[in-house]
């Protein structure tokens, strides 16, 4: 992958809310596709690849395997159309090459603890790895295993981790100048905010609330 073309914006979409209407059920399944129990969801998602996301992971735990595999589907067919690429982030670990060969996915996302826990890469190398990282440790773990890119975070408070103490811009500046992979700011990250953090050492940012 050239990183000409890596964007500069990695868009982490939030957890999927059903839309109640019309949720109904039989015999404890839904009736409905989830990408009809998913609609305002996909419609939020176009509306961002609209704006020009052009890559995004699919932070989806608390799904159940089956619909999220139909919700990578559906979000990856989006992303096709603009020409982006999707990144999985899913409540099993055990069903993603399946999640990513139905769907056509372009990756895979590690939190930190199974970045940490694996000890080969878990996708083949035709296929995107991307990993959360809060340390220097965690840095050499995702470059040990061949990772595309990564998050560094939380570089400034976010309301998604406010027991977190952040990382400031002066400890985020150096640990990404000591990285051999494309490093995303992720934290606080607004659109705003890019010139700085590239000016910081960031490939780019990284955001839920700041790119959804």
């Amino acid at each position: 992958m050239s990183l000409l073309w890596l964007p500069t914006r990695y868009l982490i979409t939030p957890e999927p809310e059903p839309d109640p209407v019309g949720a109904g059920t039989r015999d404890g399944q839904p009736e409905t596709l989830p990408e009809a129990l998913f609609e305002p969801f996909l419609e939020r998602l176009a509306a961002a690849l609209a704006r020009g996301i052009r890559l995004v992971q699919l932070r989806a735990k608390t799904l159940e395997p089956h619909a999220y595999t139909r919700l990578a589907e559906a979000s990856a067919s989006l992303c096709r159309q603009h020409q982006a690429h999707l990144i999985l982030n899913g409540p099993a670990l055990s069903c993603t090459g399946t999640v990513m060969e139905s769907s056509g996915a372009a990756g895979l996302h590690l939190s930190s603890a199974h970045l940490m826990a694996c000890r080969t890469r878990p996708v083949p190398a035709t296929c995107w790895l991307s990993a959360a990282c809060h340390t220097s440790a965690e840095l050499a773990q995702a470059e040990r295993l061949g990772a595309t890119f990564v998050t560094l975070s939380p570089v400034l408070a976010t309301a998604s981790h406010p027991d977190t103490p952040p990382l400031g811009w002066e400890a985020f500046a150096a640990m990404a100048a000591r990285a051999n992979v494309p490093v995303f700011a992720l934290g606080g990250m607004t659109p705003e905010h890019l010139a700085w953090a590239r000016a910081q050492g960031a490939h780019g940012i990284a955001a839920i609330r700041g790119l959804w």
